[in-house]
């Protein structure tokens, strides 16, 4: 349970302050307009079913949803939002790997150096990082809510890869063909996840000491709130001892 944990978390309690915002809104509409590309019927697109789920859990009106799916279907008229990776460095050397989408891809890019500069990083020419990720499915389940040997029972029978136990949380993580398979056999145990979504994963991590930290926090933060990325991926480590130093220093 290393960065990305941290970051999940972190990510969780800014979810409803994002949602005043409407930052998640913004993202999800974007998601279920590129995802219906592919088709409007969620049964056919499983893509398209994923942000249909994300966005029923956000409380998206129907009538939202139904529009943004018609913008990708090509029914209504909308903005043509392009789909890509930028790759980059982060403090300590972190690699941070952004998937965006954006209906200007100069203007969006230029934006994300300037950020990474001023933030301690600086931008990565394409595949510099990426190989050190794969993409994967994760759940992450809070401790408490289920026992570890019937989570690992649950999960491995329904094609997880792996459980990994933390010391708050479970994180059970899939392939990305088995992501949906995992998260139904969890809902039909009722067994709750508070997290719960395709994710690139590092291969491997970097423990980063309080100052590293603190920059690389402030940087994750800064890139998650620009309204082109999706998501934001680095193979930081930061340890619980580290993020209580951060959290106290930030207060």
């Amino acid at each position: 349970m290393g960065g990305h944990s941290h970051w999940a978390t972190i990510k969780r309690h800014k979810s409803a302050v994002d949602a005043k915002r409407g930052k998640i809104f913004t993202r999800i509409i974007r998601e279920l307009t590129i995802a219906a590309r592919s088709g409007g019927d969620p049964d056919g697109n499983p893509r398209l079913r994923l942000a249909i789920a994300k966005a029923k859990e956000a409380n998206m009106p129907g009538d939202t949803m139904k529009k943004a799916i018609q913008r990708g279907t090509g029914e209504l008229p909308g903005v043509t939002y392009e789909e890509f990776t930028l790759e980059g460095y982060g403090p300590g050397g972190t690699a941070v790997l952004m998937e965006i989408t954006s209906d200007n891809r100069n203007r969006t890019v230029a934006e994300i150096r300037s950020l990474l500069t001023k933030n301690g990083g600086n931008m990565a020419e394409a595949g510099a990082v990426s190989w050190q990720f794969h993409k994967k499915g994760v759940l992450v389940v809070e401790k408490g809510k289920v026992e570890e040997d019937a989570l690992l029972t649950i999960a491995l029978e329904a094609g997880a890869e792996d459980v990994k136990v933390g010391d708050k949380a479970f994180e059970v993580l899939t392939s990305p063909q088995d992501f949906e398979a995992v998260k139904k056999a969890l809902a039909d145990a009722k067994i709750e996840y508070t997290l719960a979504e395709l994710n690139f994963i590092p291969q491997n991590t970097i423990a980063l000491e309080e100052k590293a930290a603190e920059q690389m926090l402030k940087l994750m933060e800064i890139l998650d709130e620009h309204d082109d990325v999706q998501k934001v991926h680095a193979n930081f480590d930061i340890s619980d001892e580290v993020m209580e130093k951060v959290a106290a220093a930030t207060a």
